[in-house]
């Protein structure tokens, strides 16, 4: 990264807390969340490559689900506990631009993936009989090329807009990581356009994906309804319930922290925002997607059966 426009060369990480006390705790809290995050979601990638019976539509999306999920937490929580215990967390400024390009590449891919696989959901649940036809694999190839252009094109206006900034004496990120409001906070020349950028470019990524998944569960539901089985009903409902939570808590807040003004968003209240889509979504998905579902159980099973047997 070029820093011809900066007179800063690196950037200090305030971390999460800066109460001592907290420091070593939280670091073996967030280095489990972590472990989770990378066992779950390697360990579903893994199954799902090794089981024939998982290449499906479905299971194409969820792997790249787990795939985005383990990348952009391993992005962000390393440099994070680094937070807790070091005295002085310090990123370069090219360092500190790279992780921001690679956290909105993965963060704006896992929403266009979420609403891709609601579309593939509605496929399934409401028009079954033409369910390969509609997902066929040129159709997720090109759904899966739409998500990870839209990431690069996201994160490239974002990080662009950012680089064009100048920033001065102030070196402090109140943040564990380089994330787009407390760099603007820092930046001693105009924010204007890169506030225009925010809601212009965080609207459509939130956006778009929340239209396509509302008005897929909503098709959803109502095929629900025409479902006389009592149990087909219980088990499609269980199944829309999971990825609605997961949905819920993704776009709730990443809205909160960034569609929000900056003057009435406090970073400590950004920093709690940011813990749900950086640490804990990307920890609970392999579980709400794929823990609870029949296939992948039998599949873990299956493996295990293997492994031991070998």
């Amino acid at each position: 990264m070029d820093t011809e426009n900066s007179s800063v060369t690196d950037f200090l990480l305030a971390g999460l807390t800066s109460q001592p006390e907290l420091q070593i705790p939280l670091f073996f809290l967030f280095l489990g969340f972590y472990v989770v995050t990378v066992v779950g979601n390697l360990g579903l990638i893994t199954l799902i490559g090794l089981n024939s019976h998982l290449h499906t539509p479905m299971y194409f999306f969820l792997y790249n689900l787990s795939f985005i999920d383990f990348c952009y937490s391993t992005v962000i929580t390393p440099k994070m506990l680094m937070s807790f215990v070091s005295k002085k967390n310090i990123i370069s400024y090219a360092g500190c631009m790279t992780q921001l390009f690679f956290f909105l590449f993965f963060v704006i891919s896992e929403s266009f993936i979420l609403s891709a696989m609601a579309y593939d959901r509605y496929a399934a649940i409401c028009n079954p009989l033409v369910y390969m036809a509609t997902m066929s694999s040129q159709i997720c190839l090109l759904l899966l090329l739409g998500v990870y252009v839209m990431g690069f094109v996201g994160a490239m206006a974002h990080t662009a807009c950012m680089v064009r900034l100048t920033f001065c004496a102030n070196n402090l990120v109140d943040h564990y990581m380089c994330d787009i409001l407390p760099l603007l906070a820092l930046s001693c020349t105009s924010t204007y356009v890169n506030e225009l950028v925010v809601f212009i470019v965080v609207g459509i990524d939130t956006g778009v994906p929340t239209v396509t998944i509302f008005i897929s569960y909503a098709l959803i539901l109502s095929s629900i309804l025409h479902i006389h089985s009592t149990e087909g009903r219980s088990k499609a409902f269980s199944t829309c319930s999971s990825h609605i939570i997961a949905v819920s808590l993704f776009f709730g807040s990443g809205a909160f922290m960034y569609l929000k003004l900056s003057s009435l968003l406090s970073m400590n209240q950004g920093k709690v925002s940011s813990l749900f889509y950086t640490i804990v979504v990307p920890m609970l998905n392999p579980l709400i997607y794929s823990l609870r579902n029949k296939d992948v159980k039998i599949a873990l099973k299956k493996t295990l059966s293997k492994v031991l047997f070998s």
